[in-house]
């Protein structure tokens, strides 16, 4: 597959990219060598292949979900700079009004 100028313009407008004279032509034909490659990819037999295979075996990581005691509240608070009713206070992250 081979690229024309105009489709290199267009990718580089999507990607927000800044193309200087004469760099389509130098772009067109790497993307097209880049495209070739790919088109390859359909002479392989993936028949046998499951859609989800994976080189390495994909497992969780993470420990099951249980419930279990933690912190209470007033433990939690202890060390806060501010609190107030139970809850920490933080200073806003946005403005009250934005105007």
């Amino acid at each position: 597959m081979t690229l024309t100028r105009d489709q290199v313009r267009h990718v580089a407008l999507l990607a927000r990219l800044g193309l200087k004279d004469g760099e389509e032509d130098f772009y067109a034909e790497q993307l097209s060598r880049i495209l070739e490659h790919i088109d390859r990819l359909s002479e392989v037999d993936t028949e046998a292949i499951p859609p989800t295979a994976q080189v390495v075996e994909v497992r969780n990581v993470m420990r099951d979900d249980e419930p279990r005691p933690s912190l209470p509240q007033e433990a939690a608070i202890a060390n806060a700079p501010e609190a107030d009713g139970g809850f920490l206070v933080v200073k806003p992250i946005q403005e009250s009004d934005p105007g």
